[in-house]
Formats: C-alpha cells, structure tokens, sequence
C-alpha cells in the first residue's frame, strides 16, 4: 500500500505494507540493505571512526579512578556504535547519511576530548541533546533523545516520552542524527521531552520495553523529572507502545495519549492485513494476552487517558477497540479523533490534546488512590500503586484485583485467578488510623490484620490455603525450605516464563564446546545459535553475550539468565544441571510431559529456574521466539513459544519456527508438567 506521511512527524512511516507482507515463504530482509557507500567516503569514515575510537578509549583511561562520570562513557560510545554499525553492516540507507555520519563523528570527538578534561557540557545543554546508557540485557550501549526547554533551571519538571512510530530504516544513525537536529511532534511548553530508541523497529516490546524503563532511569540521574507528571505517548507504532504502556504500567503515569498503532494482535492483523490466524496454536492465543492492550484495558482506570486517531485512518480501529474492552468494563474512553484524516495528528486536535495533558499534569498523579484495580495475565505485570499479586491460581488466565479503601480503618478486596496478595502502602501514604487494627475484607471474608507504622507505611501479605485466606509472612517465607533442602518452586515476579521472558533482563549465550549425541542436533543448535546471535544484532541492536561452557563461572551464574545451546553430552554446564531439569535427555531419547521422543532427531526448548541459581532462568536451545516473517508486522511481534516445546528437526525450519512443533505447553504453578487443555 502506499505510505501515507506523518503530519508534523518527520521521521516515521507506515506500521507495515499490508497483505503482500503475509508471504511467509518470501519475506524481505529487515532492516533492508543500504546503498552503496562511495570507497572514498567509506575510507574517511573508517578512519574516522577508529580515530573515534581511539579518544574514547583514553578519555576512558584519563578518568577511570572518577567514579562519577561512569555513567558518561556511554553519551561518548552511542557515537561509534551510529556509524560504525552502520558501515560495518551495510545500514547506511541515503547517501545524506554520510553527511551526518561525519557531524556524529565531530561531536564524538567534542566529547570526548571535554570527558577526558572531567567536562562534560553536553549535560547542561538546553534544546535537542542526545544521551546514551548501558542496558542491563546485554551491555550494550542504546541512544536516546532529549528535548531540554529553555526555560528549564533544574526545578522538578513535567517529563513526556514520545514512542516513534514504525522505520525499518531507523538505524542508530538515522535516529541520532533526528534527534539532534528535530524537536519531534510535540514540544509541551515547559516540558521535557524523552525520545527512546526503543530497541529499533519491536513497537517497544521485549527489550524495547526495557529500553524506555532504562532510558527513564538514567535521564533521571541527569534531569529534575517530576515523577508525578511523566506522560506515555507516541502515534502509529509509537501509539501501539503507549498502549501497552499504559495498561502495564498504569500506575507510573500521571497520563497517557496514544494515537493510532495498535492495541492487539489478532483483530488488527485480520483488517490490517487481511490475515487469518484463527488456526493459530491455542498457546500462541494465550500468548497474545501479554501485549493485547485491550485484555487489561480496565487498568487505564489507573492512568488518564486521552487516545487520539484519524478519523479516515484505518489504524483508527486500535482506539475502537480499546474503547470496546473498556465498555465492557463500564468505563468510557476519552477519543478525539481528526476530522477527515488518514493517518496524522489533525493540527486542531493537537491542540485539544495538549490542553486535556496540561490540565491532567497540573494535578498530577495520585500515588496512594483509594480505589486500586489490577487485571493480568502473568506475574511480569503484578503491581498497581498499593496492590502486588504475588501468586496466580494458573498463569495465562485473567487475574484480577480491586481494591477499595471503604472505612477509617477497612480495605474490601475482590479478587479472581489470584491465590496470593500484598497490600504495600510505602512511607506516607497509608490513610488507615494508626490506632485501629485495621478490617481486610477479602471476597466476602473478614480478617484483621497488622496495623499501619508509624510513618503511614503498611505492608501486609496474604494467602489461600484450603479456600481460606490468611494474612501471611509472604509467599517467599510461606514457600522457603529447610536450609540444606533443594529450592520449592514456584511462578512468581521475574520468574515465570515464558521462554521471551528470559531476554528482559540480563542474559549470557551458553556454547557448547564438544560434539553432541546427534549430528543433526549439533548442526541444528550451531545455526540456531549463529541465528540467534545475528538476529538480536538486528532486531535488538546489541551483542548478544556468549562465552563457552567451560568459561562460566560464579559470577555469570548469579548476574545472568543462561541460554545453553546443544545437548548435555556437548554443553558442560548443561550437563551439569540436565538431572534437575524436567526433561529426561539421554543419547537415545527425549521424555517431556509423558510424551517420548527420539532424541537424535528432537530437540527441547523450555524456560526453567536454573538449578545452579533459582532467582535466574535457564533456557535451553532459544532466543527469543518470533521469527523472520514476524518482523514484517509490529502486531505480529510477540511470542510464539510458550514455556517449553519439543522441535521435530526433520522438518525444515521456516521463517516462522525452528523447526516442527511437536509438542509445546506451560508449566504448571509449581514447573512441574501440565496436561494441554482439551481442543
């Protein structure tokens, strides 16, 4: 279809090109191929990016005894990264970009030469400024921007995050070079502006998601944000990401403004692109629910929201949705939409949307509401402002909690799919008398509880044990073990799958060193792995962390998620640990969930505790686990693959799947096996 333009949006484009892109067998490369870059710029762009690369890294040595600026060395390094990825994997896109390549590389060199005097104007700089930090996933160093008012002195300030919309091209040096030199759509008077890469082209999912979490905390460091007035934002793709920003993470906003993009998966890929995915696996359904903004729409009760949409634009339909889930919710959406517009922010509207967030901002955001609801369907999303679900009765179905301050000294809870809860009331902001033991009304059933502390702070867990609720020590204390005794599992916060989860945070690949049983096993996990690494390159724009099996040590094991590649007889740490997994793998065979399989032709993938160190995963032979033709669409990127699966490796794999899929399922709420619910 043709790409339709941005009003005021200089660098975005459309979310994807319609039903040609559902050619699963006959995908394009993304990010696509750049042009050819003249030998002459090429040599005075190399040079310039090892000379580059040269004062960063004495700058680095001038100040390594000044703790303070560490976090700075990252404001130098997102300079070489821009272009040196950009030459080095074909992802110059216009000539123009030479031209900016060259400025990055000047101020680069700016940089540098002040961080390595201990100066470091850049952070005193008013206007544009672009910032870069370490993320914790991988170690990489990710660029963001910042739009710094004039009339900014330091004092705590409104703080708005515009999500950009959809560019296949938008390389770090295309972003770096928007950023410094484009305000962008919005420029709230007053306001600082924060605009996260966001990890590429994911819609801020996975370590997108982290991205913008990331980018907050280290602008915060440097900037007087106003935690009480930061607004979610962004159009197209970016309106997808404040979607689902909005609803996972209601509780830190003071607003959110969507426009366009998407809120789910299923219905907008059907009339966006003409795809059918009623056959999709059931697994993959209950997967949708992680980022289907529209399955949690009642959290937006916790985080006013004004969504905006063209009224001719065919994206129009993702605020039509969302304001469909809220209906049912008995809630009414605030949706302005732009008169006989296509997909753009209609000037007028604009205007609108910018007096509604002012007037929100001005009372900012409640931190202790008396009336709290959580809905979600896994334990990544388990706080909103003074509630915390600690414990699903079966994760993938909707757990839901509303709470409600109803007396001096009463909270009423309701609950559904939830087996245990934390009230967690910091210092300050308990309203509950301090002289009253205070009344827990949960389902119908009265209990009291501890009082509230002296400094209004009240924190009080609960559990259900034989239909009963109690107040208890909470679920880490109720399910700890004897010392000596092997670790009770269970899902919880950080550690219940799925098999995406394990890449939010910080990962190392695990290589195996050694043949294994099966020739085509090692042949399969080698170009898995090899896979791996060139799509979270890609996709992820990082390096992904890998060391051989015999090179992992302690600290690994306590810092990061292992991703073991092979089989127990090639992966030393694999081997180490494949007793204590669920699966039963010799030479000869492949047992999971009851089901045997011939190990020279199969292979597991799961997401498991890791036996070497529970508070961290294990993953077995994956990535991340959408695909190639995923890439096509934003709305297709979610997870493919639930907790574990068993690939059939005679059958070829696909733009699609590693292979065939022989089996796949969750774990139970304990990791132990689960029966696959009846068709």
């Amino acid at each position: 279809m043709k790409r339709l333009v941005l009003h005021l949006l200089l660098a975005s484009s459309a979310l994807a090109d319609g039903p040609k892109d559902n050619l699963a067998g006959n995908v394009r490369p993304i990010p696509p191929p750049g042009v050819v870059v003249p030998d002459a710029d090429r040599a005075r762009l190399t040079e310039g990016v090892a000379k580059l690369r040269a004062a960063i890294d004495d700058a680095a040595k001038a100040q390594a005894k000044n703790p303070q600026l560490a976090d700075l060395l990252p404001d130098l390094e997102i300079f070489h990264k821009a272009v040196d990825w950009a030459l080095r994997y074909n992802e110059v896109h216009k000539l123009q970009e030479l031209k900016s390549a060259d400025e990055l590389i000047a101020e680069g060199l700016r940089r540098a030469e002040a961080f390595k005097s201990g100066q470091t104007p850049w952070t005193k700089q008013k206007g544009l400024v672009v910032r870069g930090y370490r993320s914790k996933i991988d170690g990489s160093v990710q660029p963001y921007g910042m739009v710094i008012p004039e009339s900014y002195v330091g004092a705590p300030s409104r703080l708005d995050i515009w999500c950009h919309g959809r560019g296949e091209t938008l390389s770090e040096l295309s972003f770096m070079d928007q950023r410094r030199k484009q305000t962008g759509q919005i420029s709230p008077k007053g306001a600082l502006v924060l605009h996260p890469y966001g990890r590429y082209c994911c819609a801020n999912k996975f370590a997108g998601e982290i991205d913008l979490l990331e980018a907050i905390d280290h602008a915060n460091r440097f900037y007087a944000i106003d935690e009480d007035r930061v607004i979610v934002r962004g159009f197209s793709m970016g309106g997808a990401a404040a979607w689902q920003f909005a609803v996972n993470y209601a509780e830190k906003w003071c607003a959110a403004n969507p426009g366009a993009g998407f809120s789910e998966t299923p219905e907008f890929l059907g009339g966006f692109q003409n795809e059918d995915v009623s056959g999709a696996p059931w697994y993959q359904k209950k997967l949708w629910h992680w980022y289907n903004a529209t399955d949690n729409a009642l959290n937006l009760e916790n985080c006013p929201t004004v969504a905006y949409s063209g009224e001719i634009d065919k994206q129009k339909q993702a605020a039509d949705m969302m304001e469909q889930a809220l209906r049912g919710e008995h809630v009414d959406l605030l949706h302005i939409i732009g008169p006989q517009t296509a997909h753009k922010i209609h000037p007028d509207s604009l205007v609108e949307i910018e007096k509604r967030l002012a007037s929100i901002a001005a009372i900012g955001r409640d931190r202790a509401p008396r009336d709290v609801h959580l809905s979600t369907w896994f334990l990544r999303y388990n706080r909103m402002h003074w509630v915390v679900a600690d414990a699903l009765q079966e994760h993938w179905e909707r757990g839901r909690i509303h709470a409600r301050i109803t007396g001096q000294s009463e909270v009423t809870i309701k609950l559904q799919n939830i087996t245990a809860f934390t009230i967690d009331m910091p210092g300050g902001h308990c309203p509950l008398s301090l002289l009253v033991k205070p009344v827990v009304i949960i389902d119908g059933q009265t209990l009291e509880v501890s009082r509230p502390k002296v400094d209004r702070s009240w924190r009080v867990h609960f559990q259900l044990k034989n239909s009963k609720w109690s107040q208890s020590l909470g679920i880490e204390l109720e399910q700890s073990q004897p010392e000596g005794a092997p670790p009770k599992l269970y899902k919880k916060h950080g550690l219940q799958g799925p098999i995406d989860d394990a890449f939010m945070d910080g990962f190392v690949f695990v290589k195996p060193t050694k043949a294994g049983w099966s020739e085509k096993g090692d042949a399969w996990a080698k170009a898995e792995l090899e896979r791996a690494q060139f799509e979270w390159r890609r996709q992820f724009r990082g390096d992904a962390p890998a060391k051989d099996d015999t090179a992992i040590n302690e600290a690994d094991i306590a810092a990061n998620n292992l991703v073991l590649w092979g089989d127990p007889q090639s992966n030393a740490v694999l081997a180490k640990i494949a007793g204590k997994l669920p699966v039963q793998w010799s030479k000869d065979k492949l047992v999971a969930n009851g089901k045997t399989y011939d190990a020279a032709t199969h292979a597991p993938l799961l997401i498991y505790p890791n036996p070497l160190n529970p508070a961290k995963y294990v993953v077995i032979n994956s990535s991340f686990t959408y695909r190639e033709y995923d890439y096509l669409n934003n709305a297709r990127q979610v997870a493919k693959l639930p907790d574990w699966a068993i690939v059939d490796l005679t059958k070829p794999k696909t733009s699609q799947a590693p292979g065939g899929i022989a089996d796949a399922g969750f774990f139970d709420e304990t990791w132990g096996w689960k029966p696959a619910p009846a068709n």
